[in-house]
């Protein structure tokens, strides 16, 4: 491709923040209308090398230089690079939920008429726009109304409506089932088809190998190389082998189940929506897990999954209307999360940062946060010992901070689900639910997850995950239960589970039984 004109060029990128080197002599070209990929574990720089090109790391902040359209550009802020034609679509969608698509897509860039918003001009250009990115919708539908997959057709939307020229996705599929990814893809490859250059940050390395024309890698902060797809044969094996310094043989560790009783029990779960009160999420749902055993829930976005985990996890979801919970031949009753802690669950929720963090709080405070208990005496905080566990919890999962005083904020991805992880091992739970533990993490950071699961479920404790992807499922769990429209229709041993007979069952009504 050494034919095609140069769009973006970023040399000696360094970026510093107290304590941290994020970047480090980084080096990055982008060659115009092609898909350029950025790859690298959790706190590889990523991300900061995004921020530090779309201004919300302003010039002054960084030492460097970008070099976008032949000319060294020095932005200010995210306004300065979306008038340049460069914008960013975050990780953490950046809409308002209870304003419309079309207030969205304009939102600060409002097309006016005689000093007043034109909002009839305003829902035909929206419509123009979601045309051009596949969205079928009324521009009036709120936010809160679409799925996870249309609002980041939205976010693209709201790009086209700033003339982009340099498309950069943090993440885009993360969130999004299987056909909302396809559709995403085949749209870059559109793009791509019009002239357009995208940039994408992603932890799918299939996805990547499958749309990229260039790869970089990053390491600790450092560029490691860039590979032509084509011409290199970049696989997924040689993608592992940049970001991570060393071969991979498998991407799940060597583990030997030890398998004993049954010790929880959901039986015939009824649970109605919080709004909706005719809509059933949960139907007469029941499971049960083992100690020591691994138990996974699959099933496509919508399925109920996460709507049961939660209401089990003392109705923190939805409205209880029947069912049962057995645990260690008794019954018990959860009536909130504190019920739920006390009785031994834990549950990592699948949106870390709305849910399973403060963001305002430091590390050694959300590590503690679901059992200041354990470490209080007569109602005062012993902080020696805050400090202790956090510190403990640190080294065990290798979190990459430099001292637990840090704000989780500050924090990659795959670190803050480590902290959010710590957090609910510090309750020592028997049961240990995991929503999509490993949503927006790279290769390296999941196989050190997938041990801590499996050193967990060797402590005689019962783990369930949920889990959008099925070969972590088949990967990781003993037992797998298929999950649709709210009723449980399957239940297979992992000598029996493949892709076709999770997919059969997560898409249909009709229950099998294959244990």
């Amino acid at each position: 491709m050494s034919d095609v004109p140069i769009l973006l060029e970023m040399r000696s990128i360094t970026k510093e923040f107290p304590g941290v080197k994020a970047l480090s002599d980084v080096n990055l070209v982008v060659r115009a209308g092609e898909i350029h990929a950025i790859c690298g574990e959790n706190g590889a720089g990523k991300s900061t090398l995004m921020k530090v090109l779309s201004g919300v790391y302003p010039y002054g902040t960084y030492d460097g230089q970008i070099i976008y359209q032949g000319a060294e550009t020095r932005f200010s802020d995210i306004r300065s690079s979306e008038h340049a034609g460069i914008v960013i679509i975050h990780q953490e969608l950046a809409l308002i939920p209870d304003m419309s698509i079309a207030e969205n897509i304009f939102l600060g860039n409002e097309p006016r008429k005689r000093g007043a918003i034109d909002w009839k001009a305003a829902n035909r250009m929206a419509l123009d726009l979601m045309a051009r990115v596949g969205l079928q919708e009324d521009p009036d539908t709120l936010i809160k109304d679409i799925g996870v997959g249309k609002q980041q057709l939205v976010e693209i939307a709201k790009a086209f409506a700033k003339d982009v020229k340099l498309l950069i996705l943090d993440e885009p599929t993360a969130a999004l089932n299987e056909a909302d990814s396809r559709h995403l893809l085949d749209l870059l490859r559109g793009f791509r088809s019009r002239g357009i250059t995208s940039i994408m940050i992603s932890h799918k390395l299939n996805e990547i190998e499958a749309i990229a024309d260039q790869i970089t890698i990053l390491r600790d902060g450092r560029t490691v190389e860039t590979l032509d797809v084509k011409a290199d044969g970049a696989d997924e094996d040689r993608i592992v082998r940049g970001m991570v310094g060393r071969e991979l043989s498998s991407r799940f560790p060597d583990h030997t189940p030890k398998i004993g009783e049954v010790f929880f029990e959901v039986r015939d779960w009824n649970v109605r929506h919080p709004i909706s009160a005719e809509r059933q999420v949960c139907k007469n749902e029941s499971f049960v897990v083992r100690r020591g055993e691994i138990v996974g829930f699959a099933g496509l976005m919508g399925a109920g999954r996460t709507e049961l985990a939660m209401s089990v996890f003392g109705r923190s979801y939805g409205v209880y209307e029947s069912g049962t919970i057995i645990k260690d031949g008794k019954e018990i009753v959860l009536k909130s999360v504190a019920d739920a802690i006390a009785h031994g669950l834990a549950y990592v929720s699948e949106d870390r940062k709305a849910i399973g963090l403060n963001l305002l709080d430091d590390i050694k405070a959300s590590t503690v946060a679901a059992k200041l208990s354990k470490i209080s005496h007569h109602g005062v905080l012993d902080e020696v010992a805050e400090y202790k566990a956090a510190e403990a919890y640190r080294k065990e999962l290798r979190t990459k901070t430099p001292t637990v005083d840090e704000s989780v904020s500050k924090l990659s991805g795959g670190n803050q689900q480590k902290v959010v992880l710590a957090k609910w091992m510090f309750t020592d739970p028997d049961l240990l639910i995991l929503d999509e533990p490993t949503r927006g993490i790279d290769v390296g950071a999941k196989y050190e997850i997938y041990g801590i699961i499996q050193r967990l479920a060797d402590q005689g404790k019962g783990v369930v995950v949920i889990s959008s992807e099925l070969p972590e499922l088949i990967g990781l769990c003993d037992r797998i239960y298929t999950v649709f429209e709210g009723t449980i229709t399957g239940e297979i041993d992992r000598q029996d589970a493949d892709p076709e007979t999770l997919m059969k069952q997560m898409t249909s009504t009709k229950k099998m039984q294959t244990r």
